[in-house]
């Protein structure tokens, strides 16, 4: 315990921020065939890393298989659609559950208009323009594990099997979609009452695809991004990661299947889309961003202060006893800092790595950093 004590002023107190980045990269092998299917199921594609609710709202991929200690809950996948989009109908699988959700996602990213009426998300983030609405939206909502305190603006990649065919063994720009928010770094928006977000556009062009929500983690993305996706019955190993154990839609076994992502909207089930997502994923890539705030306490021993050691052992007899003679200057050795209230309650105990002499002849100002 401390015996001679210095308060700290103002002066002496000074903060900062630094932001830490981590590249989150998540392959297409690793959200859909890694751990192959669940052994206690038959039935494509249980596999063992993704676990279904009985509520059937949404799908969770982990790392691992969900039930292992060691597994990571990486994203959720779901979808949904606005009760006034052209494809909603009550005679819709799940109909009911698709309209909820979009409407909570909704009402969290974009929030309620001067009526009341929950925003629609919209296709450039203006919302008071009447620009293009995004009506039926799929939503990969990102865990907190991954994204930290925030996504990276700028920093977003997601490639998607997508429009053309596929020839076994090659990806080519006719059949990979890459998204990107290229220019998340200076264009963002900040009129969401979750945070900011940016546009995702096809990579190298201005066509907007959908919006990543930096702080909440979340990406909307709208269903058309799906849409007119062909396979050829030829390539089964394609059909079968595609179609999973639902029946085909628009099918023509003959010669080619298409995939409509507004059919699939209306006649699939939630999971079920979720599996033809992550089927189609080739790889989700980007930056997190870690806020270290600190505080910087300035801890100054002038050349007239502490110069006399708390420690017991530094008197005998009334006496320093690290003096030779009466002529030799006090002399201690700093080793810690302890931060104390108002009311001298110990807070805080910072340790040197080494000991620091000290003397009337020199002065000593330690860096006390407190990281939260």
């Amino acid at each position: 315990m401390g015996t001679s004590f210095k308060n700290i002023t103002a002066d002496d107190v000074t903060t900062t921020r630094t932001l830490l980045h981590e590249n989150i990269p998540l392959t297409g092998t690793l959200i859909s065939g890694t751990y192959g299917v669940d052994a206690s199921s038959t039935a494509f594609p249980n596999e063992q890393n993704i676990k279904n609710f009985s509520h059937g709202m949404f799908q969770s991929v982990y790392d691992y298989p969900f039930l292992s200690s060691s597994a990571n809950h990486i994203f959720d996948i779901t979808i949904g659609y606005s009760s006034g989009s052209a494809i909603a109908a009550s005679t819709n699988t799940q109909h009911e559950k698709k309209r909820n959700i979009y409407s909570q996602m909704a009402q969290v990213l974009m929030g309620n208009d001067v009526t009341g009426a929950i925003q629609l998300f919209d296709e450039d983030g203006d919302i008071t323009s009447g620009g293009t609405k995004l009506t039926s939206c799929i939503f990969l909502n990102f865990s907190r594990l991954l994204t930290k305190d925030e996504i990276k603006k700028g920093e977003t990649s997601l490639a998607f099997l997508t429009g053309g065919h596929l020839v076994t063994g090659s990806l080519s720009a006719d059949n990979l979609l890459t998204l990107v928010d290229a220019s998340g770094s200076t264009d963002y928006r900040i009129n969401s009452p979750a945070g900011e977000y940016g546009i995702l556009y096809k990579q190298y062009s201005t066509t907007p695809y959908g919006l990543i929500y930096y702080q909440a983690g979340i990406a909307v993305l709208t269903s058309s991004v799906f849409d007119n996706l062909t396979a050829s019955a030829e390539n089964p190993t394609l059909y079968n990661a595609l179609m999973m154990d639902t029946a085909p839609i628009n099918s023509d076994l003959g010669n080619s299947i298409l995939i409509s992502a507004t059919s699939s909207f209306t006649g699939s089930t939630i999971r079920q889309v979720a599996d033809q997502i992550r089927h189609r994923t080739h790889n989700i890539s980007f930056n997190n961003t870690t806020e270290l705030n600190s505080t910087i306490y300035f801890c100054r021993a002038n050349h007239n202060e502490f110069n006399y050691s708390s420690n017991p052992t530094y008197l005998s007899a009334s006496k320093v006893f690290v003096k030779e003679n009466n002529l030799d200057v006090p002399v201690s050795y700093t080793t810690t800092v302890g931060m104390y209230s108002a009311d001298s309650e110990l807070l805080a105990v910072a340790k040197l790595s080494e000991p620091l002499k000290k003397t009337p002849n020199n002065e000593i100002t330690l860096k006390v950093r407190l990281d939260y």
